[in-house]
């Protein structure tokens, strides 16, 4: 992986710096430690980790990376503890305390590779052309600083809980992920999903049964939006699935 260091301590980037030489599977492309330089460098790197100090001048970690449109994975390196909240809402891989000891440093860095490893393997799996083709046989979804593997054929329904939302399996566990309704529905194969409420997407294979309008699915009773409704059940007439 192609990491840059960000941070305005000299004896900090000297330090990661030297850590990141030990492990062969990360190449260090640059070290900087000014925010503002660190967008350009990322960009002309290709920079797919991130190592980032918070409390920098002019433009700190957090806000540096509220700029970026496709952020690459992001260790944030800090002193201080009050931060960890604002690096989880950012999807930040992992958190680090100063002084950083190794085995921490690697802990961390074996999280990133494994999120690495399977963002390539999505990617490579991902080759339609039109939505209508897209068959992503699983999602990665982040949760507790972790990257998540669900099979989508797992899934019963998704709820949206304000910022949040609420994967729910058939095993009848449930996954909270900071995310929008709106992206999952672009993400997961049109063909077993569909959206019938503001709040709500569901797996067209596991409806039990709609009545009046509210859709039984293992023991949840969904609405059906007055938006939704004319589309839902032209679906259903289409696909012969009631």
């Amino acid at each position: 992986m192609k990491c840059l260091i960000v941070d305005d301590e000299p004896l900090a980037v000297d330090i990661l710096a030297s850590f990141v030489e030990k492990v062969p599977h990360l190449e260090l492309c640059a070290t900087t430690n000014n925010a503002l330089e660190a967008i350009e460098l990322i960009g002309k790197h290709q920079i797919e980790l991130l190592f980032l100090d918070i409390q920098m001048p002019n433009l700190s970690g957090i806000e540096l990376v509220k700029t970026l449109n496709n952020p690459p994975l992001i260790i944030f390196t800090t002193a201080y503890s009050n931060y960890a909240l604002d690096g989880f809402e950012l999807n930040a891989v992992d958190y680090l305390l100063k002084p950083i000891p190794f085995d921490r440093f690697i802990k961390a860095v074996n999280k990133a590779s494994d999120i690495f490893q399977l963002k390539q393997q999505s990617s490579e799996k991902q080759q339609p052309t039109t939505k209508d083709q897209a068959e992503n046989t699983f999602i990665l979804v982040k949760a507790d600083y972790s990257m998540i593997r669900i099979e989508v054929d797992n899934i019963l329904y998704i709820e949206g809980l304000k910022d949040y939302l609420k994967i729910v399996l058939v095993t009848g566990k449930a996954i909270l992920t900071l995310n929008s309704l709106k992206n999952y529905e672009e993400k997961l194969p049109c063909s077993k999903f569909v959206r019938v409420h503001r709040s709500y997407i569901i797996a067209i294979n596991k409806i039990d049964s709609i009545q009046k309008h509210r859709i039984l699915i293992g023991k949840e009773r969904i609405p059906i939006g007055e938006n939704f409704k004319e589309p839902f059940y032209q679906r259903l007439d289409k696909n012969k699935i009631l």
